[in-house]
């Protein structure tokens, strides 16, 4: 996707009397309304290559750091990119455009068995 969007920029660039193109990741993500998560099982810096082509909100869940797990579960959970942690990222995001609230987000972790005190996976 990034390399995509990067020729495309490119081409723009060097075409400028020509009707812009728009790159794939940017065509397919400005049809839907809302923030876009992206979760990898690899550094946040994977997903984070094509930020600047996706028009919306985009959080990242990444595994940074060294894994200390025996499942690929327990290790998705260490490092916060889980399902549960998926939904809690959406959540933010979408109380920061105002459509849920900070209490409405407590009350999914707490249903959740989200640990607010979780050590930071990065920093241990």
């Amino acid at each position: 996707m990034r390399r995509d969007a990067l020729s495309i920029v490119r081409e723009n660039l060097l075409n400028p009397t020509k009707r812009e193109k728009v790159p794939y990741v940017t065509s397919q993500l400005s049809k839907q309304k809302g923030p876009v998560i992206s979760t990898t099982d690899y550094m946040k810096l994977y997903s984070d290559q094509i930020r600047e082509f996706v028009p919306d909100s985009f959080r990242v869940l990444g595994t940074d750091g060294f894994g200390r797990s025996d499942s690929r579960e327990q290790l998705r959970h260490f490092f916060e990119v889980d399902a549960k942690f998926v939904v809690l990222a959406a959540l933010s995001e979408l109380k920061d455009l105002e459509l849920v609230t900070g209490k409405q987000i407590t009350a999914y972790m707490k249903a959740n068995g989200i640990d607010q005190s979780k050590a930071d996976p990065v920093t241990q």
